[in-house]
């Protein structure tokens, strides 16, 4: 047995299904998913729309509950915690991106980035605060509102928040989806950078061949299954690949 296989992932899934009401049957988004992301690893999800992308990203984030299977992160089963335990778990040890902001529009940038500290009844650490403003370029804007912010300037802000708590892993969701192609990749920039440089696990959902190629790995889902990944991978790679699933 190498040293390689004795690392523990940073997140595991484990037959993970995920069912929706509809009518009188059931739609199921995730039909028995098991992946592992190991730590301090950049890993891109694709698939056609519908895939169970969204769906997979909520579940091992623990913003949503399977119907039936196993999510863990670090050494935690989700499954086996409280509603509030997984609140706590996920505020301390889980960043989110979201495609859109989710910012508080009264709350300064300064004020949203700490948000998910005040929310634990923690102050931010100034020096944390000050390098995560200075890493995605809004040191000159912690007291603007969000409504006087550009939409590449409140994804940063988004970014910072996700990262002030120090969590292990980092989730995005198509964080480059509403941007332009320059303020796009600015972004992505950005957020595969400053993860390093703490060290966390990155899992982005993504549409875009040329952001997927900034990962170390792509896990393509077809209808709520696995259908492949790829290992450091071309754009044109992801783009042939993408047009399989869509045949």
């Amino acid at each position: 047995m190498t040293a390689t296989t004795l690392v523990q992932p940073a997140v595991r899934l484990h037959q993970v299904r995920r069912s929706y009401p509809n009518g009188s049957g059931s739609i199921e988004a995730l039909a028995g998913v098991t992946l592992s992301f190991p730590p301090a690893s950049f890993t891109a999800v694709m698939g056609p729309s519908g895939s169970g992308k969204s769906t997979l990203l909520n579940c091992a984030a623990g913003l949503d509950v399977p119907t039936s299977g196993q999510v863990v992160i670090g050494d935690t089963d989700l499954s086996g915690l409280s509603p509030d335990a997984v609140t706590r778990l996920r505020r301390d040890r889980v960043g989110f991106v979201f495609q859109a902001y989710n910012l508080i529009g009264h709350l300064t940038v300064a004020e949203n980035i700490a948000l998910p500290l005040l929310l634990g009844g923690r102050e931010p650490d100034p020096e944390l605060r000050a390098w995560l403003m200075a890493a995605v370029g809004l040191e000159q804007l912690a007291d603007r509102l969000p409504g006087e912010l550009s939409g590449g300037q409140a994804q940063r802000v988004a970014i910072a928040r996700a990262l002030i708590t120090r969590p292990a892993v980092v989730f995005a969701d198509e964080p480059t989806g509403a941007l332009d192609s320059h303020t796009g990749a600015q972004v992505l920039g950005v957020l595969r950078d400053t993860a390093s440089a703490l060290g966390q696990t990155l899992v982005l959902v993504t549409h875009d061949p040329q952001v997927a190629t900034a990962a170390d790995r792509v896990v393509f889902l077809a209808d709520g299954r696995l259908a492949g990944h790829l290992d450091a991978p071309t754009a044109a790679q992801v783009t042939a690949r993408m047009i399989e699933l869509a045949r």
